[in-house]
């Protein structure tokens, strides 16, 4: 069985409300064969990262940037992960008031240097949540897990 790592830091309502939407869609019932785990941006580990077959990340822009929790979650995984992981796809919900170009940015950075593969465009969300905007997180998080069924 395949299994689709999300890696979030939800620390206000409308992060919640994308990470749920992300969820749902990834956990749709017509998505065989993929298990979804979640953890924490502060809990993850290498061995996470490791036993997963692609990732979807969700972050807050703070100060124009990916949260410190995610930087964290990189920070302690980075080179334990980095020759295991390449090719693998990801993709990236991200709640953004001001300041996301600094946080797309960073994700780009930290994703190139692993090796990982883009599996759909960013979705990139300003002040609360529309129904079309937690519709398109449904879309994401069934996306990418659909590319990992068998």
């Amino acid at each position: 069985m395949a299994r689709l790592l999300i890696v979030h830091h939800t620390p206000s309502p409308h992060c919640q409300a994308m990470f749920e939407a992300v969820i749902a869609g990834a956990a749709d019932p017509d998505i065989e064969g993929v298990e979804v785990v979640r953890r924490t941006a502060l809990a993850v580990t290498a061995t996470d990262f490791l036993e997963a077959d692609g990732y979807l990340l969700g972050t807050p822009a703070n100060l124009g940037y990916i949260s410190g929790a995610l930087k964290h979650a990189f920070d302690v995984s980075y080179y334990q992960i980095l020759d295991s992981t390449q090719g693998r796809p990801f993709g990236l919900y991200l709640h953004s008031n001001e300041g996301g170009e600094g946080a797309v940015r960073a994700v780009d950075s930290i994703t190139t240097g692993l090796g990982w593969t883009k599996a759909a465009d960013y979705l990139i969300v300003s002040n609360k949540p529309s129904k079309d905007e937690l519709q398109a997180c449904w879309e994401l998080g069934a996306t990418v897990a659909a590319q990992l069924m068998a």
